[in-house]
C-alpha cells in the first residue's frame, strides 16, 4: 500500500490532488524499495517507469513532470508533457494546465507544493539547503504571478524532509547563513561536537515562504532521516555506506 501524506491545507481545495509520497507501494527491491521515482538512481529504469505510473495513477492524471535538479533557485512555467521525456534543469516548477502533475524528488530535501485556487494556478519547488537560501522559493512565487496567481492567495505545504535532529552541519556552513542574515542563526542549535550545528531546514523553509508573503503554510514534521520504513535519505545511506538510494516524489496537480 502506498505511503501518500497529505496536507489538510490543501486537500481542503477543489479541483486539486496532491501527495507526499513515502517508499511504499512500488516494485523497487533491495536499497530501492519501493516505490523509487528517481530516474537519476542506479535502479531498474522498467521499476522507476512503474513507480512513475501509479503515483500518475493515484493523482489521476495523464503526465507526471519531474526536473534534472540541480540545487539551483530556477522556476520553468509547464505547459505540457516533457518533449521526448527530456526534463530541464531547474529545481521549481507551475503550471495552469490541468492533467499535469508537477513533481518533486527528494531524499532529505524539502518538498514545497503551492496552489492558488483562486486563479487555478499550482507549484512545486525542491527546497534543499542551497535552493532556499539562493531564492527557489522566491522564484517559484514570481513565476506563478505571472500565471496570474496573487500573492495572497497562495497557499503551500512543506512536505517531509530531514529533521534539525538527524541534521549536523560544520561551521562553514553556519557562517554561510548567518552571513547572509545574522537572523538566520535562529534555525540553529549546537550539535555535540564543537563548533558543529544541528539545522532546522523545515522551519526555514516555511520562514521564506512566509517573508515573502505567503500567510497559510502547513508543514509535515516528516523526518526522513529517522522513518526509515517510510522515506528515502541520502543522509542516511551516506552513514550506512550504501551505494545508492532511492528518491521519493512529492506531487501536486490542476484536475
Amino acid at each position: 500500500m502506498m505511503l501518500r501524506l497529505q496536507a489538510p491545507i490543501l486537500s481542503a481545495l477543489p479541483g486539486i490532488a496532491h501527495g507526499f509520497f513515502g517508499r511504499h507501494g512500488g516494485v523497487s527491491e533491495g536499497i530501492y524499495a519501493s516505490l523509487n521515482c528517481g530516474p537519476g538512481s542506479n535502479d531498474d529504469k522498467a521499476h522507476v517507469d512503474e513507480n512513475r505510473r501509479r503515483v500518475r495513477e493515484a493523482m489521476a492524471v495523464g503526465a507526471l513532470n519531474t526536473l534534472y535538479q540541480v540545487h539551483s533557485p530556477i522556476a520553468v512555467t509547464v505547459t505540457g508533457p516533457w518533449e521526448n521525456g527530456l526534463p530541464p534543469q531547474a529545481d521549481a516548477m507551475v503550471t495552469a494546465v490541468p492533467g499535469i502533475a508537477l513533481g518533486i524528488l527528494t531524499a532529505d530535501c524539502a518538498p514545497v507544493l503551492l496552489a492558488d485556487p483562486k486563479a487555478r494556478v499550482i507549484g512545486a519547488a525542491h527546497a534543499g539547503w542551497k535552493g532556499a537560501i539562493g531564492g527557489v522559493i522566491e522564484a517559484t512565487l514570481s513565476a506563478m504571478e505571472k500565471l496570474g496567481a496573487q500573492r495572497e492567495s497562495i497557499i503551500a505545504a512543506v512536505g517531509p524532509c530531514i529533521s534539525q535532529a538527524n541534521y549536523e552541519v560544520g561551521p562553514e556552513f553556519h557562517a554561510r547563513f548567518v552571513t547572509e542574515d545574522s537572523a538566520f542563526g535562529r534555525f540553529f542549535v549546537p550539535s555535540e561536537r564543537a563548533q558543529h550545528y544541528r539545522f532546522e531546514l523545515e522551519s526555514f523553509a516555511a520562514d521564506r515562504l512566509r517573508t515573502a508573503s505567503v500567510d497559510k503554510i502547513e508543514t509535515l514534521g516528516a523526518c526522513t532521516y529517522a522513518r526509515d520504513a517510510d522515506f528515502f535519505s541520502f543522509r542516511r545511506t551516506t552513514h550506512r555506506g550504501e551505494k545508492d538510494y532511492g528518491r521519493e516524489i512529492s506531487a501536486i496537480a490542476l484536475l
